[in-house]
């Protein structure tokens, strides 16, 4: 799934206010075999909190990988024992 995301700016009691807008799509094939790229969903919200949410996940997946890093090492080091 991929994400295309632009700048959507929003007047909020006299003031611009930044938000994202992200729109959710995937490739899917239509009648004639032809590749063509489908929407699914819109999200719309401030920017700071796509930043907020985008460095939570960001930690999140490090984490992941260190012990996908940590697993790795395990089976090489099971390996090279033989």
């Amino acid at each position: 799934m991929a994400k295309v995301i632009a700048e959507k700016v929003q007047e909020q009691q006299g003031e611009a206010v930044k938000f994202v807008e992200i729109k959710h799509t995937r490739i899917m094939q239509d009648a004639s075999g032809k590749d063509v790229e489908v929407l699914d969903w819109t999200d719309v919200k401030s920017v700071d909190d796509a930043i907020s949410q985008a460095e939570a996940n960001k930690a999140n997946l490090e984490a992941q990988l260190t012990e996908v890093n940590a697993e790795l090492a395990d089976y090489q080091a099971i390996k090279d024992a033989e």
